[in-house]
């Protein structure tokens, strides 16, 4: 009777006691002993089954923000973690996709004949636009790697463009605060000039699709202090959002319907739609606020369009399938934010239940420039004029890995589609592909002759585009 008893109890110290845990931090299931021996494998098998998933999903396991990528028993001998408490596992879903790291430049494309400000492709990634100091847009066919339209009609730097998410429409904001439309289909502005804001654009950012199919409104930031909400078929201002006293920096239209607001007052604010009423203000910064970012960007800059290709016939479609798309991403989850500051700190917020930050993001040395989001809203990338990009938690703010490489500011950041790699652009004239599972360098892609002011990883993960002080259009590819 005791040798059974023995056995018994040594098969029970090679148990830990574990709970899964999503990365919002809700159980799956009651806690469990699992043997020593299980690895990540067989917790994908028991979390697609508690999951009840007919399709099976691949995902990812994190104790205490470590992936854990070999036996449990090894990892908790190799970590020192004690056994006496419950262990908690957390999933973390991966991409059902792969994205390959771009590693070389496809082509390089003249055509501007200023530094390029902005690189942005449209939702499906099939095209790409860019604005120049050379006060014009420019349409690039990638098919051919080719100039397909330049647009004409600013008189002043063009600072910023951004598509609708539902491809049809582009617009750009320039240096004297002018706003135009353009069609990408043809590259004609679709009438004269908006104007209205009293000096330069500063962000500009669409409806979401989700909730106004086909896109009409969007919603641009100023130095002049105030955001403007448009109407692109009544082509003028429908709301003006004013309040902050001094230049705003940046804007987002939020998943919910409200829109933010970051601005050198340093606060940030919250407004309603209909009206433009401010529904609460977000203090904590002690300098200029710099950079937004939702832990939904991808889903809202995508709207519809998904690794599938599919095609639409008609705007409500188009609306479903991006509902469908936001909620699978949001979750029961509130939809998060995170602001970067000249004060050298990162805030998490989420706006719809408190207006107190989640968490303060510290260890930049100098004032961080971009923040953004991964796709599936589990990271987050931050890029700082100390040279360096960071990468945290989405959920819960916690620092994770520090990227050095590049020897002068990071400009700017963007993620590749299955939230894997991050891409990163700086003033020494090199992007730089890190891998976020290895938490290091992946691929070094110099080439360009100066400044790199701005860079995008299209949406479909194919090809990523970057352009800077030496007015050339750069394609990379996988």
């Amino acid at each position: 009777m005791e040798v059974e008893v023995a056995e018994e109890s040594r098969e029970l110290t090679n148990n830990v006691m574990c709970q899964l845990a999503d990365p919002e931090g809700t159980p799956l299931g009651a806690s469990m002993y699992l043997p020593q021996s299980v690895g990540p494998k067989e917790l994908q098998q028991m979390v697609n089954k508690l999951l009840n998933n007919e399709e099976k999903l691949p995902y990812a396991f994190y104790i205490s923000d470590q992936e854990l990528v070999i036996q449990l028993g090894d990892y908790l001998q190799k970590k020192k973690v004690s056994v006496e408490k419950v262990v908690t596992i957390v999933y973390q879903p991966q991409a059902v996709f792969r994205i390959r790291p771009v590693n070389r430049c496809s082509s390089t494309i003249a055509g501007h004949t200023e530094a390029v400000l902005s690189v942005v492709f449209s939702p499906d990634g099939q095209q790409l636009a860019s604005g120049s100091g050379d006060t014009t847009v420019r349409l690039w066919d990638l098919n051919t790697q080719t100039p397909m339209f330049t647009c004409t009609g600013h008189k002043n730097w063009v600072l910023c463009v951004a598509w609708s998410p539902d491809g049809k429409h582009l617009v750009s904001g320039s240096k004297s605060g002018e706003i135009q439309i353009w069609d990408p289909r043809t590259g004609k502005a679709s009438g004269n000039l908006l104007t209205g804001h009293k000096k330069w654009i500063t962000g500009i950012s669409w409806e979401p699709v989700h909730l106004r199919s086909p896109c009409r409104r969007f919603v641009t930031s100023s130095k002049d202090g105030d955001a403007r909400i448009w109407d692109a078929t009544l082509r003028k201002t429908v709301i003006i959002l004013s309040g902050h006293t001094l230049a705003v920096t940046c804007v987002k239209w939020g998943g919910d319907g409200v829109i933010y607001t970051g601005s050198q007052d340093c606060t940030i604010k919250v407004w309603e739609t209909t009206q433009g009423k401010l529904i609460r203000e977000l203090k904590g910064h002690g300098h200029w606020v710099n950079s937004l970012a939702l832990s939904t960007e991808y889903v809202l800059r995508t709207g519809a369009f998904d690794h599938t290709r599919k095609q639409y016939s008609s705007p409500e479609e188009m609306k479903e399938a991006a509902l469908e798309r936001y909620n699978k991403m949001k979750g029961d989850a509130p939809e998060r934010l995170v602001s970067g500051s000249d004060d050298f700190t990162m805030f998490l917020w989420e706006p719809s239940k408190d207006k107190r930050p989640k968490t303060r993001m510290t260890g930049h040395q100098q004032l961080v420039n971009h923040v953004y989001f991964s796709p599936d809203g589990l990271w987050i990338a931050s890029a700082s004029f100390d040279k360096s990009v960071k990468l945290w938690n989405g959920v819960t703010g916690t620092f994770v890995a520090a990227f050095r490489g590049h020897v002068g500011p990071v400009y700017q950041i963007s993620w590749s589609a299955d939230s894997r790699l991050l891409l990163s652009g700086s003033k020494d004239s090199t992007l730089k592909v890190w891998d976020v599972r290895e938490k290091k360098l992946k691929q070094d892609l110099p080439g360009h002759a100066d400044e790199v002011f701005a860079v995008d990883w299209s949406p479909d993960g194919e090809k990523v585009a970057s352009g800077g002080r030496d007015r050339v259009l750069k394609l990379w590819m996988g």
